[in-house]
């Protein structure tokens, strides 16, 4: 599947007004020009800023010399890129919570009995959001690292997320994302989506048989803090030829299982 169809969408400006006076437009516009960067677009002139953002060009302009100035874009020619420093924004998060340094060497552990990679996702929307990820082979057609999206509909960490999810919350976000086939065995009718997230609710983990790529099996797990709720999802994923479904729920999942209760016990200690 070509990586385009897992990228995030384009963020374009909105107009339309919000509710009290607490939205600040120029910071959601700035926002939304940082996210119209991506592995498909690393480098824009003005016109594809604006284009993909529903800028004019002189907004467009504005919010990229502010963010050059500050460092965080740079211009070669006509040509704007991000920089490194754009990074401290995604750190700031990782930072500022001590699940992920937890996690981190729990999983490297993991990864190194399972010889399999192993992820951990939270939920943004309808995405999921890679905050941890420790690869062993490539398995997938896109490279996936920490922010990189994909469709939580068609992930097992999504569903072990939206599984959580009241049903009316979950209604909201197939009408922003509604279900769509990544490949032949996507699940694309609600009603056997819903039944779906009531399986994987009972039982308490979910594995995803090539829904999102061609020969890509994914089985994940919640993990949970100290009050039960869960807070983020960690999978196990490899490839089906090597891994099938029953040897991976065979093998894995009792692997899978107590890494993320040692990581939620952690995070217990922590608090």
């Amino acid at each position: 599947m070509p990586a385009t169809d897992l990228a995030a969408p384009d963020t374009p400006a909105d107009d339309s007004p919000r509710p009290g006076d607490a939205y600040v437009q120029s910071f959601a516009r700035g926002l939304a020009v940082i996210r119209s960067f991506s592995a498909q677009h690393p480098q824009q002139t003005l016109t594809e800023v604006a284009q993909r953002t529903g800028l004019t060009r002189a907004g467009a302009r504005r919010i990229l010399l502010t963010l050059e100035s500050l460092g965080y874009v740079s211009s070669h020619g006509r040509q704007f890129s991000l920089t490194a420093r754009i990074l401290d924004l995604g750190f700031a998060y990782l930072s500022s919570l001590p699940l992920w340094n937890l996690a981190e060497p729990v999983m490297e552990a993991l990864v190194a009995e399972l010889k399999e990679s192993c992820s951990a996702a939270v939920l943004d929307g309808a995405d999921i959001v890679y905050v941890l990820r420790v690869p062993t082979h490539k398995i997938m057609s896109i490279t996936l690292g920490i922010g990189s999206r994909l469709p939580a509909t068609a992930t097992s960490m999504g569903r072990v997320l939206l599984a959580e999810l009241a049903p009316e919350a979950i209604d909201a976000l197939l009408r922003q994302r509604p279900l769509a086939a990544h490949t032949p065995r996507t699940i694309t009718d609600r009603v056997r989506f819903a039944q779906e997230l009531a399986r994987v609710r009972e039982q308490g983990w979910c594995l995803v048989d090539q829904e999102l790529e061609e020969g890509l099996v994914s089985l994940a797990v919640p993990i949970r803090d100290r009050a039960g709720r869960v807070i983020a999802a960690m999978n196990v994923s490899g490839q089906v030829l090597r891994t099938p479904p029953a040897t991976m729920v065979e093998r894995f999942l009792p692997r899978l299982q107590e890494a993320a209760l040692r990581i939620s016990q952690l995070l217990q200690m922590k608090a």
